[in-house]
């Protein structure tokens, strides 16, 4: 399986393309935003427009061997459409990038085993998970960090961070991009994955680190919450895909 189109290349996706590429694949890559399709054309991504809420004909970018969905649309009537067009396309494996935000916060370790949230995103996750047309593996990933995406830029103003004494639930974008590159090479597919580092600081020493290390003022925090938290296990994608994180400490990154 050489053909790869990515549905949502944007933070994620679009770096996710370029290595793709690299490694030999051909790569077609969507947007709904005219003005990144040169963006596209440049990295050597075939581009199209696509906006799964618009109920198109998505023939031509489904003309693959693989889909990769990396948007954040909830739409699930768009999911819907766009998923019979898929049963009717040559995608024979698709991998959807989810969150663990579908898991509640329960002072607890959780697994894939756990129980999730009632959201549209779970609702999705069972579109694909229950389709037998052709084979998903979900992915979620824990809260994205990497390249322009710095830590120490969120809670800005004087915003004060809740839940200090709760813990972080991150992943390097490197990490992503490794971990869905296993995925296919290991032809793993019909399972569900989270994606997280196993470092997990509490929130007050990680965003006062991620906030001075690049040189801002120690951040205000919520100091009289109830105290909910949740850590994620990787333990699951780390022994199917035989899987050793490469930023595995947050604070030395």
């Amino acid at each position: 399986m050489q053909n790869v189109s990515i549905l949502g290349c944007g933070w994620l996706g679009k770096s996710l393309a370029v290595s793709l590429l690299n490694d030999g694949y051909t790569v077609k890559g969507s947007t709904t935003s005219e003005e990144k399709l040169e963006t596209l054309e440049f990295n050597n991504i075939e581009p199209y427009i696509i906006d799964i809420s618009s109920f198109e004909e998505f023939d031509s970018f489904l003309n693959s061997d693989i889909l990769i969905i990396a948007i954040t649309s909830k739409d699930i009537d768009g999911f819907e459409n766009l998923i019979s067009q898929i049963e009717n396309s040559s995608i024979q494996k698709v991998i959807f990038i989810s969150s663990t935000s579908v898991y509640g916060r329960l002072n607890k370790v959780m697994t894939e085993e756990d129980e999730v949230l009632k959201t549209p995103l779970t609702e999705i996750e069972n579109l694909f998970r229950e389709n037998t047309f052709f084979e998903t593996t979900i992915i979620r990933f824990a809260g994205l960090f990497g390249d322009t995406r710095h830590p120490s830029n969120w809670f800005k103003n004087g915003r004060k961070i809740p839940q200090p004494k709760g813990f972080v639930n991150m992943i390097h974008k490197e990490d992503c991009i490794h971990i869905i590159h296993e995925i296919i090479d290991q032809n793993c597919w019909n399972i569900t994955f989270n994606a997280c580092s196993n470092h997990h600081p509490t929130r007050r020493e990680f965003y006062t680190f991620a906030k001075v290390s690049n040189g801002l003022a120690i951040p205000e925090f919520e100091e009289n919450e109830v105290v909910k938290w949740k850590i994620i296990s990787s333990k699951k994608v780390q022994e199917v895909l035989g899987y050793t994180f490469i930023n595995d400490n947050l604070l030395s990154i």
